[in-house]
């Protein structure tokens, strides 16, 4: 059982930062895949970005690439979101979710997920 909490949302100007963070209690951290989630109102939750268990491979969406980037602290059970120059379509519900992953590969739909945090607002004004 994994139980995750993010942090760092907030309201920003276009071409800000933000730094989201998701903390993940229970054992064995490290051999959990994790990913960013992200719902605008109205639509699907799509795949922002993902870890491999190992932090080794990274997978960032189409629209995010050069702007966020992903990583992970297994010693803190942590697992970040820089994001950069952000943009008004940013402005969603961000989530992080786990994958308990038997290699160190990604998972980058939401349907391979096991466990969700609480989500944190983002918002990113013109």
């Amino acid at each position: 059982q994994v139980q995750l909490g993010e942090s760092g949302g907030g309201s920003v100007q276009a071409g800000g930062s933000l730094r989201l963070s998701c903390a993940a209690s229970g054992r064995s951290f490290s051999r959990y895949a994790m990913g960013w989630f992200r719902q605008a109102p109205g639509e699907e939750r799509e795949c922002v970005a993902a870890i491999s268990r190992s932090g080794g491979n990274t997978y960032h969406t189409d629209s995010v690439k050069g702007r966020f980037t992903i990583s992970r602290d297994n010693a803190k059970n942590t697992v970040y979101l820089q994001m950069d120059s952000l943009e008004p379509e940013d402005t969603a519900v961000y989530y992080c979710a786990a994958a308990f992953s038997a290699t160190d590969g990604l998972r980058s739909h939401r349907d391979l997920y096991d466990y969700w945090g609480q989500g944190t607002q983002v918002t990113v004004s013109s």
